[in-house]
């Protein structure tokens, strides 16, 4: 069974070994850190996330636009690991997906 390394970035740098089977979410879960979700089925995006570098394999999303997917967002819940990755995680990774009514505006 590969594992892969994921780096969340906005984490300290935080590092989690993720199983290639397992998604990216239920690893984090296993591991003890919390990170937002909703759905679990890629049709909300609650547990997006940003892609800074590495692969994941992703075609389960439903949710994402395709220019959503052209900037590098993943849905957690439904994203694998195909290579040792960095990630920005957590709302600090969705501010350009929606617009948030609670984020103070500059």
């Amino acid at each position: 069974m590969s594992t892969y390394r994921v780096e969340m970035v906005n984490r300290d740098g935080q590092v989690l070994v993720v199983s290639a089977e397992q998604s990216i979410l239920a690893a984090a879960e296993a591991a003890g850190i919390a990170l937002p979700f909703g759905c679990r089925y890629g049709v909300c995006i609650t547990c997006a996330a940003r892609l800074i570098a590495g692969k994941v394999e992703h075609s389960r999303t439903v949710a994402l636009k395709p220019e959503q997917l052209a900037a590098d967002f993943v849905l957690l819940c439904v994203a694998h690991l195909r290579s040792d990755s960095r990630l920005q995680v957590g709302l600090e990774s969705q501010w350009e997906l929606y617009r948030n009514p609670w984020r103070p505006t500059i």
